[in-house]
């Protein structure tokens, strides 16, 4: 015993097993069943699809689990908090599967985040909630008197739409005793009552009879359905109608029209009269078909009321009844087929798709989850999907009637950057049918381009001295990404130019481009620069490309010429130019090269072309310069008119535009030797001083000579009231000014010396008989001694000074100091000397008028040591007058001829002349100088 309660114990567990490995195997497949019963109210449980699938309540919500509906009635919901399936609505199973013993919903659940479906099947399970029903509560039957006992007359029949123990189980019959029912079981298992007769009829006893038929079903409790017969007994018909055939069977495409006649039925009948009128009637016929087809009672003909559907119904059969007036009958069936026409197009849904995929994703990935179906049969509903023009993608079949929609290559969404994917779903019908639907795409960008550039290289010429700042060139690079990977940005890579960073000498604006000068570049330091402009774009990881960049710096004409030859000279500081002497013979033969003059531009190309050409010269015609080589070369023999020296200006020009230019200055000397060379350069006079800046030199002399005017005139008045004072309290000093010995009034310096001191040291009063002197020791201590050696005086020399001319200095007696160092109005320098009227003043103590004493003075020892006897072109002007004009005489200067000794010559400074930079006469100031001459004589 306890081993047969093993055995048993050990088969329910391989059976629970077989049932657990069966449900992993079918979730495994992706199909889940579960089974409820009818009736159940909306929102009932079904299943628990979390925990069948293995999926978590989280990630069943992540993953975006739910149920497809294609437009079809939805019988179940997911909850997606719990993760079970409910019911969505109440179930009734006689109206979803009417005349199925199985009844069977299937729906599918997709989870998108998977790109998953899965389908469930849930069987609807009968329950008794119907009672057996006869299509009509009272039926009247009509029998003949002669009915034998023991016929047998069909009876309506029952109807249950619950299916197994719940469907009709039996009937009962009550009411007569003429009467009593038997129940035959048909051939599809159906049970079908017959009224039998039992007693013979008698129409004089009993014209009717009252029966209650009592159909009943197994269901617990049982539920029962009753109708009423009544038989009508008649007199005699001995002919009951007959029907040509017993089975009508007929075939109609599901497109037939509404009211078309599909079948005429044909029955006859012996007799005559009453009993030998036919009426047709439906004897046995479902709910559905009595909707869909109609009888005609009196022809017999079955009309079509509504469309046919194949997908609804293939087939229908009916039991039809002719009876005559005598209550005879006679039964036959009638079968319908269905053709299935191509009348429905393949349906074709969306179950989940994405909008927008990454270019870089992956071949093969999923981008769209498409479910098709056709409702019609055989060829007629066999689909064929495809894809509407080239485009990366391709049709995978998935689980059933699902397809998947996948990338068959790399994207690239520079190419195309979305696409409008066109699905089409065709069946095998003739002619087929179709659908389609769209799926919308968009592709994101990935930063898989680096910028480009529009020319492989660029190159810019920039003119020299350009403005800092200015504008040199745009570059432009493109990117073909979009968004930010497409923002392209610039800038400078690394680099030097002469030693300094590049970023110095240019810069690029990282937006636009544009390339900038942040300085003036100059030809001449930098002709050329080469630098590497790198665009990038936004992208993560950035991408970059580089392209190269040359400048030319153009040259402009910023350069005059230089003159290498002749060389510079002092004089060149005072605007002189170029200075040179060159020799030439006085028997040159024309054409001969005298000298050449040589000269460069640091500019380059058309600026740096040199002509050359003569400007201006002594003797015009007798020199003349090659255009292109610098070459001085004579023009034609010189003559003996000609003079021995020349001065010859030669202008370098360039070719630029402007053109600039230099002078050089050549001195050419007509001499057969370099003794005659050097004679004639040791008897010219030192260069003249340019009127121009000698006139800008006089200007500034008689401005600064008013402005000191001014002040003098308060000085000397201040002063006067100063002695005033003094000589009030104090005697008048007296004794004469001691000398200076002629042994310090040595050579040109010494002279220089002596008007040094003596110019910032001698004051003058106006009254000239009674000047005073002071002397400073510390202001002349290196030109002159205070005091004479006490061996031996040497008093100044005296203003009357012309009777020692031509004796030797030391033989000579010195005059004595002219007490009146006074000047009238009309003596005194400035241009305003002719005016009237007697003002007290000194000198005025300026360099300026220092420097041009000094320089007369030394004009006035030049002309000595070429043997003059006297100073000057003329008496009293000082050789003032060829260079400054009559007007300048010596009456504008001071009367130091007393005090100049010049060794080695016999002369003496009758009117102190002066000679600067040219030689000159004129006739001077002979108001004092001259009458002391003539006194002489």
């Amino acid at each position: 015993m306890c081993a047969a309660r093993e055995g048993r114990w050990g088969r329910r567990q391989r059976a629970l097993l077989c049932c657990v490995l069966v449900a992993v195997w079918e979730a495994a497949c992706g199909q889940l069943r579960y089974s409820v019963p009818e009736e159940l109210p909306k929102g009932s449980f079904v299943g628990d699809l979390a925990k069948d699938l293995a999926l978590q309540l989280a990630a069943l919500r992540d993953r975006g689990a739910r149920i497809l509906d294609r437009g079809r009635t939805r019988y179940f919901a997911l909850h997606a908090n719990s993760g079970h399936l409910v019911t969505a609505e109440r179930l009734d199973r006689e109206q979803l599967c009417e005349g199925m013993q199985r009844c069977v919903l299937r729906c599918e659940v997709i989870v998108e985040g998977e790109m998953k479906v899965y389908e469930i099947e849930v069987e609807i399970t009968d329950i008794n909630d119907n009672a057996p029903s006869f299509r009509e509560a009272e039926k009247e039957l009509r029998m003949s008197e002669t009915s034998a006992p023991g016929s047998r007359f069909p009876l309506v029949e029952a109807r249950d739409p619950d299916v197994g123990v719940n469907s009709l189980q039996s009937y009962e019959l009550s009411g007569d005793e003429h009467f009593s029912l038997s129940v035959q079981a048909g051939a599809d298992g159906e049970k079908r009552p017959e009224l039998v007769l039992a007693k013979a009829l008698d129409r004089e006893e009993a014209a009717f009879h009252e029966l209650v038929l009592r159909a009943m079903d197994g269901g617990e409790p049982s539920r029962t359905g009753t109708a009423r017969i009544r038989v009508s007994v008649l007199d005699a018909n001995d002919n009951a109608p007959v029907f040509s055939q017993a089975v009508y069977a007929v075939r109609v495409p599901e497109d037939v029209p509404v009211d078309s006649t599909l079948l005429i039925l044909t029955a006859t009948d012996a007799d005559e009269g009453l009993n030998g009128d036919v009426m047709y009637s439906f004897k046995k016929i479902t709910d559905k078909s009595l909707k869909i087809f109609y009888l005609d009672s009196d022809v017999g003909s079955i009309k079509l009321v509504r469309s046919l559907d194949f997908e609804e119904g293939d087939s229908y059969e009916m039991e039809v009844q002719a009876h005559d007036g005598g209550g005879l009958f006679d039964t036959a069936t009638i079968s319908i087929s269905v053709t299935d026409v191509n009348d429905n197009a393949p349906e074709l849904t969306v179950s989940s798709a994405l909008s927008e995929i990454s270019e870089d994703a992956p071949s093969g990935t999923v981008v769209a989850l498409l479910h098709v179906q056709d409702r019609d049969s055989g060829a007629n509903g066999e689909v064929r999907c495809s894809l509407a023009g080239d485009v990366p993608f391709r049709l995978r079949s998935s689980v059933g009637s699902y397809y998947s929609v996948v990338t068959a290559r790399e994207l690239d969404r520079e190419e195309v950057s979305a696409y409008n994917v066109t699905v089409w779903a065709s069946d095998g019908g003739s002619p087929s049918l179709r659908s389609s639907a769209v799926l919308a795409l968009r592709v994101l960008d990935v930063n898989d381009n680096a910028p480009v550039f529009a020319e492989a290289r660029y190159s810019a010429r920039l003119p020299e001295n350009n403005a800092e700042g200015a504008l040199v060139l745009t570059v432009r690079a493109w990117d073909a990404d979009w968004g930010q990977n497409a923002r392209v940005r610039y800038r400078l890579a690394e680099g030097r130019v002469r030693g300094a960073p590049l970023s110095s000498y240019v810069s690029v604006q990282a937006e636009t481009g544009a390339l900038y000068a942040l300085r003036s570049f100059d030809y001449e330091e930098v002709r050329e620069v080469g630098l590497w402009v790198r665009a990038e774009d936004g992208g993560a990881p950035a991408l970059s490309s580089n392209v190269s960049v040359r400048l030319l710096i153009v040259d402009e004409n910023d350069n005059a010429p230089q003159v290498l030859y002749p060389p510079a000279a002092a004089a060149a500081a005072a605007g002189a130019g170029w200075t040179g002497v060159e020799l030439a013979p006085r028997s040159a033969e024309p054409g001969a090269l005298v000298a050449k003059v040589v000269a460069v531009d640091a500019d380059a190309g058309q600026n740096a072309w040199l002509s050359y050409e003569l400007a201006k010269a002594t003797e015009p015609g007798l020199f003349r310069v090659g255009l292109h080589s610098g070459e001085v070369r004579t023009a034609r023999s010189p003559l003996a008119r000609d003079a021995p020296r020349h001065s010859l200006v030669v202008v370098v020009k360039d070719q630029g535009r402007p053109a600039l230019s230099a002078t050089a200055t050549l001195t050419v000397v007509l001499a057969e030797s370099v003794a005659e060379l050097l004679s004639e350069l040791g008897s010219a006079a030192a260069p003249a001083e340019p009127a121009g800046s000698l006139t800008r030199w006089l200007v500034l002399a008689v401005a600064a000579v008013s402005c000191l005017f001014l002040a003098f005139l308060l000085l000397l008045l201040a002063l006067r009231l100063r002695r005033w004072r003094r000589s009030q309290l104090l005697p008048p000093a007296s004794g004469a000014l001691r000398g200076v010995p002629a042994s310090h009034f040595v050579g040109i310096d010494g002279v220089r010396a002596f008007l040094h001191s003596y110019s910032h040291e001698v004051s003058l009063t106006a009254d000239s008989r009674k000047s005073q002197r002071r002397w400073a020791a510390d202001s002349c201590c290196n030109t002159l001694p205070a005091r004479p050696p006490p061996d031996k005086a040497a008093p100044l020399l005296g203003e009357d000074a012309a009777g020692a001319r031509g004796a030797p200095p030391d033989a000579l007696p010195q005059a004595q100091p002219n007490t009146d160092w006074r000047f009238s109005q009309t003596q005194r320098p400035g241009t305003s000397g002719s005016q009237n009227g007697e003002e007290g003043g000194a000198w005025p103590n300026n360099q300026f008028d220092t420097e041009m004493l000094q320089a007369m003075i030394l004009a006035s020892a030049n002309e000595a040591a070429d043997g003059n006897s006297t100073l000057g072109g003329s008496t009293g002007t000082m050789g003032l007058s060829a260079r400054y004009g009559p007007q300048f005489t010596l009456q504008h200067v001071p009367d130091y001829r007393q005090n100049v000794y010049i060794p080695g010559s016999t002369a003496t400074l009758t009117n102190a002349a002066g000679k600067s930079n040219a030689k000159g006469s004129s006739g001077g100031n002979k108001k004092k100088s001259g009458k002391k001459e003539k006194e002489k004589k």
